[in-house]
């Protein structure tokens, strides 16, 4: 049967190369004279250098200006130079996927980063795919256990489920992602860690994420040294990756840091072909993409993607428009306060900035009635905190108040957790409902 497919498509195989020639370099653009190609397309450019031979450097059509490629380059583009052969592939970028790759550390092209070979019987899938038909979503209507209380318990996550880390830098971000990955029952993990320092992936790898999360993860890392596409193609291959798995039944757990530096990475091509700068210097672009990449994850018929998306905010601020933008495309955010790092609460989740769209819907409603009294009863103290230390609220003013205040330490202790602690979905609800119980003794 495979042979008779493979016979059957050589009618439509081209047997001719389409070829141009480099015209032009300006700053991380590439303008040539030809290939016949289209947006997206994966060229190959012919480099002769005195110190290193003949070389490729796979650059992709990103734009026209009149009867030029525009190209940008996936590396370096020191070596080209004017009147280099621009050969055509007609494709768009496509990466090898099995699981095979579990366990492994790779590049945005999909090679290992320790420079091995890819292991055998893969299956090439292209990276950026259309988003599932909304009709064939299935409801999202189970629980999926990421193992750390504040989110189990207070802003419980379904399978299919995308949410948000919103934090800025040195909150613990790149921690609470590690922990999911450890403690997760999801079948697998795929974590895509773009524009991180160098120095950080190893760490993430070896610290964070462990020999445990590592054999159950395929993790893709684009540093911030590389070129602007490189950090965007690490995301689309994350999520096609991503795919595969869950065309074929498993709930995968894609986890995205960050989102806001593939934003970043979009607005330099942007600016590069000459878009005009919209909201705080990013391009129309920019904001045309996000939905483009995150709408691609969640449910289909086969299975799920639940994905993690962190959100790197410019000074704390909330509503700077990246995070604006996410915040109104996913499914729920989780806040990362800076006070509550400062005071060494971990991981610092604020429960009353963030929420689960889903909670409602997927947690049987005694579960739901606990987390809200306890939302309640930390609203109060919160609002009168100021007033409590400095001595200024008398006992038995306010019966909410007196009930806050007996039960804030509680409350903050059931919030709080290492990073190496895993406490199941099950546990974290019995605790959260007798907390809520005896919240009036």
């Amino acid at each position: 049967m495979r042979a008779a497919q493979l016979i059957n498509q050589i009618p439509n195989i081209s047997t001719f190369k389409k070829f141009g020639k480099v015209s032009r370099v300006v700053g991380l653009m590439i303008e040539s004279q030809g290939p016949e190609s289209s947006i997206g397309d994966v060229c190959k450019i012919h480099v002769q250098s005195p110190r290193h031979g003949h070389q490729i450097i796979l650059a992709e059509v990103v734009g026209f200006n009149g009867e030029f490629v525009m190209l940008m380059p996936y590396t370096s583009i020191r070596e080209i130079s004017i009147g280099c052969l621009v050969e055509g592939t007609g494709s768009p970028l496509e990466v090898k996927v099995g699981p095979e790759l579990i366990g492994k550390v790779l590049d945005s092209m999909g090679n290992p980063f320790d420079g091995s070979s890819l292991p055998r019987g893969l299956v090439t899938v292209q990276t950026e795919q259309d988003p599932p038909n909304p009709l064939s979503r299935p409801p999202i209507n189970e629980q999926l256990e990421v193992g750390v209380k504040a989110i189990d318990g207070m802003l419980t996550v379904g399978k299919g489920q995308r949410v948000g880390i919103f934090a800025g830098s040195g909150v613990g971000k790149s921690t609470l992602l590690g922990m999911i990955a450890r403690n997760t029952n999801a079948d697998l993990n795929v974590i895509a860690l773009v524009g991180e320092r160098g120095r950080e992936v190893l760490e993430f790898i070896e610290r964070d994420l462990g020999k445990e999360g590592l054999s159950r993860s395929i993790v893709i890392a684009a540093t911030g040294d590389q070129p602007a596409l490189m950090r965007i193609k690490g995301a689309f291959t994350a999520t096609a990756i991503a795919e595969y798995f869950r065309d074929r039944g498993l709930n995968v757990m894609l986890m995205m840091d960050s989102v806001t530096r593939v934003a970043m990475a979009q607005r330099e091509i942007g600016l590069a072909t000459g878009e005009p700068p919209a909201q705080k210097g990013y391009t129309p672009s920019v904001f045309a993409i996000l939905p483009k990449l995150l709408e691609r994850t969640g449910t289909n018929k086969h299975g799920s993607i639940t994905a993690f998306y962190t959100v790197l905010v410019d000074g704390d601020d909330m509503n700077e428009p990246i995070a604006d933008a996410v915040r109104g495309i996913l499914d729920g955010h989780i806040v990362l306060d800076r006070t509550l790092a400062n005071k060494g609460q971990y991981p610092a989740i604020n429960v009353l900035k963030s929420v689960s769209r889903l909670m409602n819907h997927i947690s049987v409603d005694e579960h739901v009635k606990a987390a809200s009294r306890l939302r309640e009863l930390y609203y109060t103290y919160s609002k009168s905190e100021d007033l409590i230390n400095i001595g200024a609220y008398k006992k038995g003013t306010s019966r909410e108040i007196d009930e806050a205040i007996q039960n804030e330490p509680l409350i903050t202790n059931f919030l709080k957790q290492s990073y190496q602690d895993k406490v199941s979905l099950e546990q974290t609800v019995r605790d959260l409902i007798a907390l809520s119980n005896g919240g009036g003794s």
